[in-house]
């Protein structure tokens, strides 16, 4: 990774500030604490991400067109990433259905720490994750932003459904 071309932005949202990472024009990544270890230097997000973004949050977009470069993970990680991707708007998936969809099925503690790692939260929808009861399970920037980005979705959908 050339560290010249990495750098970030700062975008406010109901949840607090997201510092959007990018390598050149790729998301790199989204983290809700300033990332440290590699020096950042300040940039500007692309004007169509942070539109996408605030839409996002105002439950009118639930797509993102903003291409993403992964600078770090396993190949069983990227998998489960990607997979990550085929999990609707305003819905959930289990860890036991992220495993299968790796093509691991007994995996799904693997597919947690997995999670865990995801470099671009929000927009690869690992918060879209619960256990197989119904629990909510974990997240990385904690549960309590799983929660509201889950209801939020969940309530943009309905909103979008009613006649």
């Amino acid at each position: 990774m050339n560290k010249s071309h990495v750098s970030y932005d700062v975008f406010e949202c109901p949840l607090g500030k997201l510092y959007l990472v990018f390598s050149g024009k790729f998301l790199s990544g989204i983290a809700f604490r300033k990332p440290s270890g590699i020096p950042f230097k300040k940039g500007s997000a692309p004007e169509n991400f942070v539109k996408e973004l605030t839409s996002y949050f105002q439950g009118s977009v639930s797509d993102f067109s903003q291409k993403i470069e992964l600078l770090a993970g396993t190949d069983f990680e990227k998998k489960v990433w990607t997979a990550l991707k085929d999990i609707p708007f305003g819905e959930t998936r289990t860890y036991k259905w992220v495993a299968e969809k790796t093509g691991s099925p007994a995996a799904t503690r693997a597919v947690g720490r997995a999670l865990s790692k995801n470099p671009v939260p929000i927009v690869v929808p690992c918060h879209r994750v619960i256990e197989s009861d119904g629990a909510i399970g974990g997240y990385s920037s904690g549960v309590d932003k799983k929660r509201r980005l889950l209801d939020m979705e969940y309530y943009a959908k309905m909103n979008r459904q009613r006649p």
